[in-house]
């Protein structure tokens, strides 16, 4: 019987990617459409369709559906996310000091409750009253709950019991911290639990978008999304544990690398519209990070690969400093919408940049527009006043920003308006730099032009024009993406070789190794293996940084599509840790996979926690969709000999479950 076919979607902050793959056959068809974040399932519906039409495949032939995205990578790394309320159980105001949790919390209300456990599961009194106070006011003013217990990990009670009493009071979604991690560290487990709430919304609507488009295509097959580990999750559980998607895009571009490339040892960097991700293959296999995933600032306690992701690609805000004597670009991190493609939507944009340039005297924000990103309404709630006046103002059709922000405050509320993805801000970018110099067609070049001519008649510090014409302002833009870029790639390797103190961006001796200064004294940089470049706009960018780099440059044929690709040659894998402590001599504690155990006898507990571990991984990989898992075991114990007698003091007992996703019957 022949294998199925197997659909696989990305979804990018820009362009939302489909591929269909079939085992021998490889890649057989392959299409793009612009992310559309106001209705994802229009993007979706134009890659899918587009691929299905091009690959001649029945729906019938469908095998199975797996989807990758950088919505959540994106949301942290731009800020963006809806208002969620933190719970902390047994916690005090000072631990909000810790792991950046205060600075993540920013604005959102944080509960304080009497309660929680001790190292062991052993209950503290909890009172809910405060919570119960709260919740009518907080049911109108966020999207969603996080709720972090002391000690959760040895028993997750308490967070239980207060999650049952918000969705009785709010019917909102609730995340329970020992639901995504099992390790120790409360204020780090309260910071991923507050990520996850926050984007619950966002994949809940990415992934409904989604499966709105397979039932009306008729398409019945299973759907599964990648983790930010490269393994496949189901829809449902990613729908709970939004989390694990953090670079769920990234990781399943460095499986389809691997898999087009065939390279055991590489450097993999892959440029979108928003972010650059950079990772190294040693073996065929991404290292995964020890402590958790680093995205936007925030380290979690979400096992991903290890990479780093940086606010720099094709719709990178162009930042001009014109104070010095010499004008200063900068790129990133925050994406806005190019020109050239906001101006698809209608003729608005265009007439305001041909009143702008017609103008005697340059605004302060000529080229700069905002409008509406076209979120549900609800989506809005929870604005303060100035906010919501500001809102109101900004509709469908682009504002220049000359007019909308009649006072210097209002930008940094325009900015909040942003930062929830209520608001896209519209100027000049990368992509519409490679328009004006007609490396990239898919928008209107007439329209990036405007842009580009705009902003190169600004003056220096000297009383100069920043640059001589469009063209040499688009080239001064390109040339630094391509350095920008080298620096990132180059931060990511000296970060693996454990040179993290060496900065890219302000070391002298790295800028004259790039820039190829002459000099007595010369400097040079080469990597010790290929550089992989990925991304619709690879080709364009990636020979002149692994030049730059002094390494083999690699660009797949179909390295535009690798995170779709990624997205269905992956495999399932969950992983239970059981951990085993003594609150006294011969008496243990058995945490994890299940309510806690005591057990009497070193032996007994240990052989207690490995079944249990294993039972619960299988049942985990089996709920994310996986068929014929494997289990293996890993252990650490840590029991050091204490007065000439050996003294156990807690074992860690890991199994992982691993195989392939559940697949639909065809033929």
């Amino acid at each position: 019987m022949a294998s199925p076919y197997l659909l696989g979607i990305d979804t990018g902050g820009t362009y939302t990617d489909a591929v269909i793959f079939r085992e021998g056959e490889g890649v057989c068809a392959k299409a793009k459409s612009l992310t559309t974040r106001h209705d994802l399932s229009e993007g979706i519906a134009g890659a899918a369709d587009a691929v299905l039409a091009r690959s001649g495949v029945p729906v019938s032939e469908i095998g199975l559906v797996s989807l990758s995205t950088t919505l959540a990578t994106n949301a942290l790394v731009e800020g963006q996310g809806g208002r969620a309320a933190l719970v902390m159980i047994g916690f005090g105001p000072q631990e909000l000091a810790r792991d950046g949790l205060a600075e993540a919390l920013g604005k959102d209300p944080v509960i304080f409750l009497p309660g929680g456990h001790d190292v062991h599961g052993n209950e503290i009194r909890l009172d809910l009253a405060a919570l119960e106070e709260a919740l009518p006011v907080l049911a109108g003013s966020v999207s969603s709950f996080a709720v972090a217990g002391y000690f959760a990990v040895r028993n997750p009670a308490h967070e239980i019991r207060a999650r049952e009493c918000i969705r009785a009071a709010t019917h909102l979604p609730v995340t329970c911290s020992h639901e995504l991690s099992s390790r120790l560290g409360g204020p780090r487990r309260a910071l991923t639990t507050l990520l996850n709430a926050r984007l619950v919304s966002i994949i809940d609507r990415l992934i409904g978008s989604c499966e709105d488009f397979l039932e009306r295509r008729g398409i019945t097959a299973p759907m599964m999304v990648v983790r930010g580990d490269g393994a496949l999750i189901s829809s449902a559980e990613a729908r709970l544990r939004p989390i694990e998607t953090i670079l769920s895009g990234p990781a399943a571009s460095l499986v389809g690398a691997r898999h087009l490339t065939g390279l055991d040892r590489a450097v993999v960097s892959d440029i979108g519209g928003t972010t650059t991700d950079v990772a190294v293959l040693e073996g065929g296999q991404p290292r995964l990070a020890e402590e958790g995933a680093v995205v936007g600032g925030h380290r979690t306690m979400v096992e991903a690969v290890a990479l780093r992701t940086y606010g720099l690609g094709g719709d990178s805000e162009v930042h001009i400093d014109d104070r010095g004597l010499e004008a200063r670009l900068t790129l990133g991190p925050r994406r806005i919408l190019p020109l050239s493609l906001a101006a698809m939507r209608g003729e608005g944009v265009v007439a305001v940049l041909e009143k702008q340039l017609r103008a005697t005297h340059a605004g302060r924000h000529d080229g700069r527009l905002a409008l509406r990103t076209g979120l549900p309404e609800t989506l809005a709630q929870g604005l303060q006043p100035q906010e919501q006046a500001l809102y109101a103002r900004i509709g469908e059709e682009p504002v220049p920003l000359n007019e909308l922000l009649t006072a210097a405050s209002q930008r940094a509320v325009l900015d909040r308006l942003v930062a929830r993805g209520l608001v896209h801000l519209v100027g000049i970018t990368p992509s519409d730099a490679l328009h004006v110099l007609g490396r990239q067609n898919q928008w209107r070049a007439d329209v990036a032009r405007l842009g580009l001519e705009l902003a190169a008649r600004r003056r220096d510090g000297a009383g100069k024009p920043i640059a001589a014409s469009a063209e040499d302002l688009a080239e001064k833009i390109v040339n630094r993406l391509t350095r920008q870029s080298c620096e990132a790639v180059l931060t990511a390797c000296l970060a693996e070789d454990g040179a993290e103190a060496i900065d890219p961006a302000a070391s002298l001796a790295v800028d004259r190794a790039l820039a190829r200064t002459p000099g007595i004294a010369r400097f040079s940089i080469s990597l010790d293996r290929p550089l992989i470049g990925l991304g619709a706009s690879a080709p364009v960018y990636y020979p002149a940084v692994a030049d730059m780099l002094g390494a083999e440059p690699v660009i797949p044929e179909d390295a535009d599509v690798a995170n779709a690709l990624g997205a269905v040659v992956g495999q399932v894998r969950a992983s239970v840790t059981v951990v085993v402590t003594s609150p006294e001599e011969g008496r243990f504690v058995l945490s994890g996979g299940g309510e806690s155990l005591r057990v009497t006898g070193e032996a007994e507990a240990l052989s207690a926690a490995r079944v249990r571990a294993s039972a619960a991984a299988l049942e985990r990989a089996g709920t994310e969709g996986a068929q014929d898992a494997i289990v293996t075991i890993a252990e650490e114990i840590d029991a050091p000999e204490v007065e000439g007698s050996r003294r156990l003091v807690e074992a860690r007992v890991t199994a992982i479950a691993t195989g392939r996703p559940r697949m639909a019957a065809i033929g």
